[in-house]
This record gives structure tokens, C-alpha cells and sequence, in this order.
């Protein structure tokens, strides 16, 4: 059997097509539109998604059960020794107590290595590249579960969000706050730290809230991650929820701020657009382990 396994959930925006070329396993998170239960990437598409949001449709989201992931977990123990289990952060959902009390039972004790990275997203799809290139540079599980919860506060994402009445709706602002901000064209920045979405800026409009995250982006890589950025160890990372010809033009925009440096760029999950809502940008970087 081959000696470690890699299993996520659809928070890391891995596509299916991409988790079968990269050899690892995607769990679909599932939530709840009008009370009816919903797997991001199985029964309703992103195109659906977004109208069911612009249409005010009631939508919550959740966490698989246990049973869902304890059978994943049997699934790939057939084929490999041990398991990197790398949900979306413990500080957005409860899903990474969950499997860490599950890891704790026997059966899975010492093969199931539960990882608290800290990220969701574009993050989180880079930290599973991470993983795969210490796997193939001979590291163990648990040693490569350390390097990645040693490396979780070396990086920041910041997302522009468009339209402040989806981050009304899941009650992260009052209602007189969007009435306003939306009066006013007030675009909020939000960052992610340590997996915890917090309002980060205000902004007059979506473009100076873009160039704000760009400019803010260098100033943290010039200020605290220089020796890493100069020596190559820093991944450029950007996030969207908008359409693919603005998604586009912002990864565009962020090669231009920064020469000669690739950017990977995702679809913000279905959960994070439930909050975010359709047209939202983000920028953001995270340090090589």
C-alpha cells in the first residue's frame, strides 16, 4: 500500500477533476437551500447556486455527519496506511473537532492524522500541494501535519466583498449597516485570520477596495516576508466568486502588482459564497512549510 493518503473537503475549492489528477479524496459539504440538503459539487451546479442568492432563498450551511467521514476514512485506509484529514479550518465550522474526536478512536489511532491548517479556500488548496510535495520528499504524516500547523499564520487573504446584504443575512452586519453601506458604495474588506473571517476595511467603491487588498498584500510581504518572498517560498494565492471575465482581469491585475510570479486562483466555495455572495475578490499569500 502506498504510505499516506490525502483527504479534504469541497471548502479547499479542489475541483473533482482535479482531486482524481492529484490522487487524493474530496468529501462534498453539504448545506441547505429552503430546508432541502445540498452537496457542493454533486447536486447543484454554481450557476444554480447564485441564483437560488440573488434570489434571497433561504440557505444555511453545514457539516458533514460522522458517519459520512468515518466511512470516507475506511474507504482510503484500504489503500493507504495513514490519512491527512484536511477540513476547512476549526475556526469557520465544527468539522475539524469532529474528526479530531473521531481520530482519537481506536481504529484510527496513529493513521489518521487530523490537521488544524487554519485555512479554507485557495489556502487550504495550496497547503494540500504543500502536503503532496512532503509526501514525496519521504516526510510522515505526523510530520507533516506539525510543518503545516506550524505554517498556518504565515500567510493572509483578504476578500472584497460586492454586495454587503448577503453578510446581513448571515448576521456578520445590522441591516442599517448594508442600508447604508450600499447608499454610500461602501465595498468591506474582509480578511481571514487564522480561519476566522473578520471585517478587516471599508472602501468607496470595489476598485479602490481591490487596490487597497493589492497594495496591503506587499506591504505585509515587504515588511514581514521579504527573506521568504526573495527566496521564492512564498505562493501567490487569489480567490472569487464573480464571473470568469472578472475573475480574469483581477488574477491580472494582482501578475501585474507582482512580476514574474505566478498567482493560483479558485472559486470561493459554496459555503464561503453563501456569506460572501456572488462578486466577491480576494488576494492573498501563504509562506512554503
Amino acid at each position: 500500500m502506498s504510505r499516506i493518503g490525502i483527504i479534504t473537503d469541497s471548502h479547499s475549492s479542489i475541483t473533482q477533476d482535479e482531486a482524481d489528477r492529484l490522487g487524493i479524496k474530496i468529501l462534498p459539504m453539504p448545506f441547505y437551500i429552503g430546508g432541502e440538503c445540498y452537496y457542493e459539487g454533486k447536486n447543484i451546479t454554481r450557476n444554480e447556486l447564485m441564483e437560488k442568492l440573488i434570489n434571497q432563498e433561504d440557505i444555511s450551511t453545514s457539516q458533514p455527519s460522522p458517519e459520512e467521514v468515518m466511512n470516507l476514512w475506511d474507504d482510503v485506509l484500504e489503500e493507504y496506511d495513514n490519512i491527512l484529514y484536511m477540513p476547512l479550518s476549526s475556526g469557520l465550522s465544527g468539522s475539524y473537532s469532529t474528526a479530531a474526536m473521531l481520530a482519537q478512536e481506536e481504529k484510527y489511532k496513529e493513521k489518521v492524522y487530523v490537521v488544524d491548517h487554519g485555512r479554507i479556500s485557495t489556502p487550504l488548496h495550496q497547503s494540500i500541494l504543500d502536503a503532496l510535495e512532503m509526501i514525496e520528499e519521504g516526510l510522515s504524516a505526523n510530520e507533516i501535519k506539525l510543518k503545516l500547523e506550524e505554517a498556518k499564520q504565515k500567510m493572509a487573504i483578504f476578500i472584497a466583498v460586492d454586495d454587503l446584504k448577503y453578510l446581513r443575512r448571515g448576521g456578520r452586519i445590522s441591516s442599517g449597516a448594508a442600508v447604508a453601506g450600499q447608499i454610500l458604495n461602501i465595498k468591506p474588506i474582509l480578511s481571514l485570520d487564522i480561519g476566522i473571517l473578520e471585517l478587516y476595511k471599508k472602501c468607496r467603491g470595489l476598485q479602490k477596495a481591490k487596490k487597497t487588498m493589492i497594495e496591503d498584500i506587499k506591504t505585509i510581504l515587504s515588511e514581514q516576508y521579504s527573506e521568504e518572498f526573495k527566496n521564492g517560498d512564498i505562493h501567490l494565492l487569489a480567490a472569487s466568486s464573480a464571473d470568469d471575465e472578472t475573475t480574469q482581469r483581477w488574477v491580472q491585475d494582482i501578475k501585474e502588482a507582482f512580476p514574474g510570479h505566478e498567482v493560483m486562483c479558485d472559486y470561493l466555495s459554496f459555503g464561503v459564497t453563501c456569506h460572501t455572495g456572488p462578486g466577491a475578490l480576494g488576494i492573498g499569500f501563504s509562506c512554503r512549510p
